[in-house]
């Protein structure tokens, strides 16, 4: 019987999805996190591929993992793989498409309704022994736009529509096919009048570098004054200072945030601590991090590995299609 492809997994995510990895037909080993211990670990293990979160990776890793071994992402987001030096060792890149966008879009809403609710506030004077009840809002009726109508994007607007009764504006860059369109009230490409116009306005791009900071001081000062900015997508496509001066300077009704552009959270400038800010409710990077999301992003991972090993890449979430040419 021939000996199954080892596959290094890093340990935040292996903790997440134990039993599918430890259950794998693939012999799966926790390795650590950071690229160089990785990168050690890979060597050691003579793996010929690993699962990784979302810490950045820049150089030793892809010398590490041979040709024609899978770099996996655990998760959609992708910013912290270089495609490029990936694709020049001749490594495959993936990720996993298709399986948290429940777990993401539940909790977009679940930020919405704390931000109308004033939730953290009151649930905060309840544990101080403080007894302040707050007038909220009902969210039927409310217009929440969201920015980024992929598989989350529509998933969120499904829940919004169809449980709370909001009306739903998509934004989009381009026109392409109406899949899903049919789940807002209306999808445009003119940003400005989904900022203009709503009350919540929910982002569900990824961090590509069209998108750094792609809300940022110009485009707030389009939000209305009462609206909330609710972030599940990336940390980088917020302007996270301007953010915070919007805040503070009461232009903004509030942000609720799940993700950050340093994570652990740090403030994005001296002085500038979202943390100290009323009206902001803040999630430290768990809208995928359910235990249903994270069996499928760990079957999904390794399923790609598998369909390398059997030379199946057509099948794969192939994020650099063009290393089959080079490898080629």
């Amino acid at each position: 019987m021939s000996t199954p492809p080892v596959v290094v997994v890093t340990e935040p995510e292996f903790r997440r999805a134990e039993a599918v990895f430890t259950s794998s037909a693939l012999e799966c080993v926790v390795g650590p996190p950071s690229e160089s211990e990785l990168a050690q670990a890979i060597r050691a293990a003579k793996a010929r591929h690993a699962v990784v979160g979302p810490v950045v990776y820049e150089q030793q890793l892809y010398s590490a993992l041979p040709a024609g071994g899978v770099l996996a992402r655990y998760g959609v987001g992708y910013d912290g793989i270089d495609k490029a030096r990936a694709t020049e060792a001749g490594i495959l890149c993936t990720n996993t498409p298709g399986v948290l966008h429940q777990s993401v879009a539940e909790l977009t809403m679940l930020l919405i309704l704390a931000a109308a609710r004033h939730f953290e506030q009151v649930a905060g004077d309840m544990r101080g022994a403080r007894w302040s009840p707050r007038a909220g809002l009902e969210l039927h009726g409310k217009t929440l736009g969201i920015i980024g109508c992929g598989t989350i994007g529509r998933a969120t607007a499904r829940m919004a529509r169809a449980g709370f009764g909001m009306r739903v504006v998509g934004y989009r860059r381009s026109k392409p096919e109406s899949t899903g369109d049919d789940d807002f009230d209306a999808i445009t490409t003119e940003l400005n009048a989904v900022l203009e116009s709503s009350d919540y306005v929910s982002l569900h791009i990824p961090a590509s570098p069209e998108n750094a900071a792609f809300i940022n001081a110009e485009r707030l000062s389009r939000f209305q004054k009462h609206a909330w900015l609710v972030n599940t997508a990336r940390g980088a496509v917020v302007d996270e200072s301007a953010l915070y001066d919007a805040l503070a300077g009461e232009r903004l009704g509030g942000a609720a945030l799940d993700v950050y552009v340093r994570e652990p959270y740090e403030p994005a400038a001296p002085g500038k601590d979202l943390r100290t800010l009323p009206r902001v409710v803040l999630a430290p990077h768990i809208g995928s991090n359910t235990a249903e999301a994270n069996a499928r992003m760990a079957e999904r991972a390794l399923r790609n590995v598998v369909l390398a090993e059997r030379g199946e890449f057509a099948q794969m979430d192939l994020l650099n299609p063009e290393v089959l040419t080079r490898r080629g």
